[in-house]
């Protein structure tokens, strides 16, 4: 008997994320959930954990060399720009073109790793208020768990304040 490698039907961000965690030895594989969490909320209420467990990633374009910011935070805040600014430069909008450009992943499903083109990533402190967050895999449909120290280890990503005040 054969065996079906159970990735090769999913799309192609998914299994970079998959292939990158394994390689680095993460130990809970992504899940591919039934329904898309293109938002916090929808990826809260898949898994049956609060918003702000969800790493959500925001891509913001540095204008001094046009290459993506990456930052990652709990769904339940809001990102300051002026704060990222103060650490990475400049900002502007990225739209959904620039964002599967410098990535390889749709906006939706950006993971904090595996990205096509290194980003400059920054992770909010507001996410070590949880033991467990979950983050996106490459596409709407996938996810990931780990600790917010993991995601510190995995990315290589200092660690800011650069969020808006609850």
């Amino acid at each position: 008997m054969n065996a079906i490698d159970p990735l090769l039907d999913r799309p192609e961000g998914f299994q970079r994320v998959t292939r990158a965690l394994a390689e680095r030895g993460h130990p809970h594989a992504p899940l591919w959930l039934v329904t898309p969490a293109r938002t916090s909320a929808e990826a809260a209420a898949a898994l049956g954990v609060e918003v702000g467990q969800i790493a959500k990633s925001v891509i913001f374009r540095r204008k001094a060399d046009d290459s993506a910011v990456l930052v990652v935070t709990s769904g339940d805040r809001r990102v300051c720009e002026k704060r990222v600014a103060a650490i990475a430069g400049a900002l502007g909008r990225a739209d959904a073109d620039f964002v599967k450009a410098r990535t390889g992943f749709s906006i939706g499903g950006v993971s904090p790793l595996a990205h096509t083109t290194p980003a400059f990533t920054l992770i909010d402190r507001d996410l070590f208020r949880f033991d467990v967050i979950w983050a996106a895999a490459g596409h709407p449909h996938g996810v990931f768990r780990l600790s917010p120290a993991e995601l510190e280890q995995l990315t290589g990503a200092p660690v800011a304040d650069v969020v808006q005040q609850p």
